[in-house]
């Protein structure tokens, strides 16, 4: 099922975008584990709507239910079942799209698929709207990670055309990466922050949006973990990442950057780092072969530009196949990256875990 993922945690998200309730179940969790109640919410407040000018207006508080899964505030072995209200759905803005796809979005393919059967208000459940639970169940895997000394952060790499500062690897600690996760807007540089800003206000006034570049950071992650061929660290990445729906590229280490490069240069050499094997460089994002190498593993997830922008757009009237200008009703953000980043740590939490609970490593956490 298209709504399932995991190998040994195993995740399933239901709901639609404007219906009565959203959540997950999470399965094969360790048992015995305190669920910090308080921090989840607290983590779930950096990926809502409508908390700053740079999201959709739409309001919804996502308070966590948690209604089954836990007993004195710990795992217990049951199915963990989360749910979140949707309470500020305006389904009216979204009347014409029945017959109207966004340029963009998946209304199009959406009805192909379902045979016009699917739920067509705002997205139903190929909204963002679902990366809210998607985000819940892995913030609770980040939170199994932190007790075992693995830690997860991330930051705005780009804006549209504005960069942060690259940070060298040596340089990462797990203090530096919570951090990030105070800022409203997590950069390395302010000042890069600040015109990443303008650039989305100048976007805005235009009736437009940008994308940009998440890069993903997971410090003290042991050698070893993951497979070969179809079931590597980046394979199980990969496919987790892109259920967040704004996601259209991944690359780890050097990434697209090394097929300009000469294996001199990309080549990491080993060394011995005290008694641990290390790499002096790491180009390879912290993955040989599918297999964690104990070096930072570095991933990087791009976001496109939201498709719902406020200018007329070219489409096609499906019910006469004749063209038609739409004019995108409702309340959408022009730019989504910083909203997404959250749940891309909590989706990287999720298959983090996923592989530490594999084979062996099973009996070590």
């Amino acid at each position: 099922m298209s709504s399932n993922f995991g190998k040994n945690v195993h995740l399933s998200i239901f709901g639609q975008s404007h219906g009565t309730m959203i959540g997950a179940v999470i399965d094969g969790l360790p048992v015995g584990e305190e669920i910090d109640l308080d921090a989840l919410q607290r983590f779930m407040e950096r990926r809502a709507p409508g908390r700053d000018e740079y999201a959709t207006a739409r309001r919804e508080a996502d308070r966590i239910e948690i209604v089954s899964g836990l007993y004195q505030g710990k795992t217990c072995g049951a199915p963990l079942c989360l749910l979140i209200a949707n309470a500020d759905s305006r389904s009216a803005d979204y009347r014409q799209l029945r017959d109207i796809p966004r340029p963009a979005h998946a209304d199009y393919t959406a009805q192909l698929r379902y045979q016009h059967y699917n739920d067509p208000r705002c997205g139903g459940h190929f909204s963002g709207r679902l990366t809210a639970p998607l985000t819940a169940a892995g913030a609770i895997c980040l939170q199994l990670l932190e007790r075992r000394e693995i830690s997860v952060g991330a930051h705005l790499q780009s804006i549209g055309t504005e960069q942060d500062a690259v940070l060298a690897d040596d340089a990462l600690t797990p203090q530096l990466l919570r951090s990030l996760a105070g800022q409203k807007f997590p950069t390395w540089d302010k000042e890069a922050g600040e015109r990443m800003q303008r650039l989305i206000r100048d976007a805005a006034a235009d009736g437009d949006s940008v994308g940009g570049v998440i890069e993903l950071i997971a410090l003290g992650v042991p050698a070893g973990l993951g497979s070969p061929m179809f079931d590597g660290v980046e394979n199980r990445l990969a496919a987790a990442l892109f259920a967040v729906p704004a996601v259209k590229g991944i690359e780890f280490g050097s990434g697209f950057a090394a097929a300009a490069m000469r294996g001199s240069e990309h080549n990491d050499p080993f060394y011995l780092d005290g008694a641990q094997i290390a790499t002096k460089t790491n180009h390879h994002g912290g993955v040989l072969g599918g297999i964690t190498s104990g070096m930072p593993l570095i991933v990087r997830a791009a976001v496109k530009p939201t498709p719902s922008i406020g200018r007329p757009q070219l489409t096609l009237d499906m019910e006469s196949m004749r063209p038609t200008q739409l004019e995108i009703k409702g309340r959408h953000d022009p730019c989504i990256v910083q909203r997404a980043l959250p749940c891309m740590e909590a989706v990287t939490g999720l298959v983090l875990l996923d592989l530490l609970l594999d084979g062996e490593y099973q009996r070590l956490y």
